[in-house]
């Protein structure tokens, strides 16, 4: 019975952190970071199960052009929001997802400004042997300016499409799927973003 009660417990905390979204590691650190002229932020919790539920999730897998699947991709997973702020004024936000990758999860925390358009990209976890290709300042200031309508002009799944988010250079010259995980990871970020920012 003992062990029974502990085997329980264990299942439970298994399935509670499965359903946890993608959080700073140490927010104010970071928001002075990535907002260097801020002076303070607000954490909201959203959730597309409380916000319009099945419907809410079928428009958001619509415009990013894929299914949500996988344990971070269900209609109750809490995403964390951080609205930045300069005085009394919001001058950006904050946003990560998780993202499943070749090697692992991958998180994908954008910096956008007001109006939507990244002002930077920052992984804070990326299981990837490439990592550090990544990372580079020369891959990721290619998303710098984007926004939501530069990918939606371009398939998800395949990578392939026109315009500006179509023109980011692949650092692996596609010998890694983990370039595709990250621009999904993007994509479903600004499309939650959308939603999230009104």
């Amino acid at each position: 019975m003992k062990h029974t009660i502990i085997l329980l417990l264990l299942l439970l905390a298994g399935t509670l952190w499965s359903a946890v979204g993608c959080d700073l590691n140490d927010p104010d650190r970071d928001v002075r970071r990535l907002f260097p002229g801020s002076t303070g932020y607000k954490t909201t919790y959203r959730s597309l199960q409380r916000e319009g539920g099945a419907s809410l999730l079928a428009g958001i897998e619509k415009k990013l052009g894929d299914k949500f699947s996988g344990m971070y991709e269900t209609i109750d997973v809490p995403y964390s929001l951080y609205e930045v702020f300069s005085g009394k004024n919001r001058i950006g936000w904050i946003h990560g997802v998780n993202q499943k990758g070749r090697y692992g999860g991958i998180q994908v925390f954008l910096v956008l400004d007001t109006k939507g358009v990244i002002t930077d990209l920052y992984f804070q976890k990326l299981s990837s042997k490439n990592a550090r290709l990544y990372k580079d300042k020369a891959f990721t200031r290619q998303f710098v300016g984007l926004s939501l309508n530069d990918f939606m002009q371009i398939n998800i799944v395949s990578g392939k499409g026109q315009g500006k988010a179509a023109n980011i250079k692949d650092p692996t010259a596609g010998k890694d799927t983990d370039f595709l995980a990250i621009l999904r990871g993007v994509k479903k970020n600004l499309v939650l973003m959308e939603h999230f920012s009104k």
